[in-house]
């Protein structure tokens, strides 16, 4: 079997927990390429959070940003995604909600696509598909 990828996942806590419940619990399904790691900070950090959420992605191999529809407001996104770039962690931009329009942390680059949630795609981005 091979090994999986630990993943890292960032959300905005405060509206998209729900969803990022859902993504975690695949990590649990038999054929998964990936295992839940750690995921954004859900409480505020004290002292130096940064250094903090740092030592969190120290040993993932892949950050996932889920994208939700406030997710350009979610400032600990857009930091979680600026660590993972200075670390030189991958990461892809994953939709939320495939109804809705889903918005990118503003520490995404213009050319970072957001990719619609599917299994079968997740596995692919996963594996480095993008």
């Amino acid at each position: 079997m091979a090994v999986k990828k630990r993943a890292f996942i960032s959300f905005d806590y405060d509206n998209d927990s729900t969803v990022k419940m859902y993504l975690a619990g695949q990590a649990k399904n038999p054929d998964s390429p990936f295992e839940f790691k750690d995921n954004s900070v859900s409480a505020h950090l004290t002292g130096d959070w940064e250094q903090k959420v740092r030592r969190r992605m120290d040993n993932i191999d892949v950050v996932i940003v889920l994208c939700g529809t406030q997710t350009h407001t979610a400032k600990g996104v857009a930091a979680e995604l600026k660590i993972a770039k200075e670390l030189g962690k991958k990461y892809f931009l994953l939709a939320a909600y495939p109804e809705k329009a889903c918005t990118k942390p503003t520490t995404a680059a213009a050319d970072d696509k957001v990719y619609k949630w599917t299994w079968p795609n997740l596995k692919l981005l996963i594996a480095g598909n993008r």
